[in-house]
């Protein structure tokens, strides 16, 4: 047998003898091939097909090139989309289901319809006293007594003076003046009585005196802090008998006790005198014991009303309680945000209509010009309703407390700036609550007279009589309610006697046009005895002690304890 070399590349001839190349790779799928034989290729009998439309052949051109490049499935979607259209194309548009617009949760003010549907069963329902039977945890687990006591050791010698400029409006500006009471106390200084800034919004001119008992202030803090109503003039002297010539500390809001002794007592110790501008929340709530009796003893022992102030709210207090006869002189006081400028604020939507939609952008660009039409800025009334900042209205606040099981014969104060609209929004409250006052309503235009034009004297006011209330409803929050909360707390063992409500669960059920008035009264007995049950709260780090006086400024006491206190107030 001859053998042959392999030759790589092959013959180019024709002869034999060479070793044959590999064959070559099929032109066509094999499959072609398989279904060729299948129909008789390769020498037999071929089947006659018959003749394809040219609509055939140019589908079977199409479907045989998407094989061949395996792109079916980038096609596939576009020939759906083209045939879904084609599809819609032939429907009637008569036959589509329309889509209803709904507004938003909470963007419709409801509570005016369900007062409507529910007020028959409303006035049907006299099954309960609240005012009788409001207050269960008063004095679970013992009470709490005030135990900020005054100090009886003689101070060092003054390391300077120190002079403050309160701002805000009334209870804003009593933070100030107990943190400078502190501040002073604790670097060792002279307090001059604080300088009420004039605010544009408040507008209002009293001094420290206007509103406080400085002889008071002075006498009770004697042991404890120097307070003068002057800068001497020795002192004066060396700064041009002008106060803009003295150094002036920009603090920083919530800065520590150390920051003043490590940056401020320095500088008060080589000048003499410092200012410090403005001093509305320039202190930590969060401080040691020493500088926090100091704030205890300022604002729940030192601070009291001036002379004329306190004569008129006692008068008011007691007619409040002549008028309380039938209920054994308990009252209840409702603190009431309803004013233009707080509708305004909160972006919230009402009755809705045109005339309310021109007064709040009217009222927003005059006390906020440009806040809220900032470009990219997007206010939603319903979510902010949701979220429970709404104010409450008149008639969601009388709806609540009836809810409650305050009948209409409770006696209710109402403390307030001008209510917007009053002569429709106050028209369902007054129903609830025919014995409703106010301090208008309850003094002669002649007593008021003194405080008329002044908003810091008027609240005040407001303040004394809701301080002595058996019940007080916060509706909107804000310092007034943060004091008056802690300072009931300091009067009453401990306990607030007083109304948070959940605003939130309060604006899911006032839109609920289903609701029943049993099934409603049983959620809000259930909110109000959770405000019973949160009276006596103790305070955590960075609370209030505004707020939360226990256990900085009260200690623990027996039951008896309490009530001995209590009757000898």
């Amino acid at each position: 047998m001859q053998n042959h070399a392999y030759n790589r590349l092959g013959s180019f001839g024709s002869g034999g003898g060479a070793t044959p190349s590999p064959p070559s790779s099929p032109r066509r799928s094999p499959r072609i091939h398989r279904r060729q034989a299948k129909l008789g290729g390769g020498g037999g009998a071929r089947l006659v097909q018959p003749p394809r439309s040219l609509a055939q052949r140019a589908a079977l051109a199409l479907l045989t090139i998407l094989l061949r490049r395996q792109a079916i499935f980038l096609f596939a979607p576009l020939l759906y989309v083209a045939a879904m259209l084609i599809y819609m194309g032939s429907i009637s548009l008569d036959s589509v289901p329309r889509i209803i617009s709904r507004p938003a949760p909470g963007s419709v003010y409801r509570s005016p319809h369900l007062y409507e549907r529910l007020r028959p069963d409303m006035n049907a329902d006299n099954s309960t006293d609240a005012l009788a039977t409001v207050w269960k945890h008063s004095y679970k687990g013992g009470g709490w007594r005030p135990c900020t006591n005054m100090s009886t050791i003689g101070l060092p010698e003054s390391n300077g003076y120190i002079y403050v400029e309160a701002n805000g409006g009334l209870n804003q500006q009593r933070t100030s003046i107990c943190n400078a009471v502190a501040v002073a106390g604790y670097l060792n200084a002279t307090l001059v009585i604080p300088n009420f800034h004039y605010h544009s919004i408040w507008r209002d001119p009293s001094k420290f005196s206007d509103i406080y008992d400085e002889d008071h202030f002075i006498e009770t803090l004697k042991n404890d802090v120097r307070v003068v109503d002057t800068v001497p003039e020795f002192i004066m002297e060396r700064f041009g008998d002008n106060m803009s010539n003295v150094f002036n500390f920009k603090i920083k809001a919530w800065s520590s006790i150390q920051y003043y002794k490590d940056a401020v007592l320095p500088k008060l110790v080589e000048e003499k005198l410092i200012r410090i501008s403005p001093f509305a929340n320039r202190l930590s709530f969060d401080a040691p014991p020493a500088v926090q009796r100091l704030r205890c003893l300022a604002n729940f022992e030192a601070l009291r009303f001036s002379n004329p102030i306190a004569t008129l709210a006692e008068k008011l207090v007691s007619r409040m309680k002549e008028r309380s006869v039938d209920n054994n002189g308990k009252y209840v006081a409702v603190h009431l945000r309803f004013e233009e400028d707080m509708v305004a604020f909160s972006c919230c939507i009402f009755d809705g209509g045109e005339v309310e939609k021109q007064d709040m952008n009217a009222a927003r660009e005059r006390g906020w010009r440009g806040k809220f039409t900032k470009p990219g800025r997007v206010i939603r009334p319903g979510a902010i309703r949701m979220n429970g900042k709404c104010p409450l209205t008149p008639l969601e606040v009388g709806l609540m407390l009836r809810g409650m099981g305050f009948g209409n014969n409770t006696v209710i104060y109402l403390a307030s700036g001008k209510i917007y609209k009053a002569e429709k929004t106050m028209i369902p409250l007054l129903e609830m609550f025919p014995l409703l006052q106010t301090k208008e309503s309850l003094a002669s235009p002649d007593e008021l007279a003194p405080f008329k034009n002044f908003s810091s004297r008027m609240a005040a006011i407001d303040y004394s009589v809701c301080l002595h209330s058996e019940v007080f409803v916060t509706t909107q929050g804000g310092n007034f309610p943060h004091f008056l909360i802690g300072h009931r707390r300091y009067l009453y063992g401990g306990h607030s006697k007083t109304i948070k409500p959940d605003k939130r669960k309060l604006a899911v059920l006032f839109a609920n046009p289903n609701i029943g008035w049993k099934a409603l009264k049983r959620q809000l007995l259930n909110m109000r005895a959770h405000s019973d049950a949160k009276g006596i709260e103790i305070k955590r780090p960075n609370d209030s002690l505004y707020t939360f006086p226990c256990p900085d400024c009260m200690c623990r006491s027996n039951k008896t304890e309490v009530l001995k206190s209590l009757q000898a107030r």
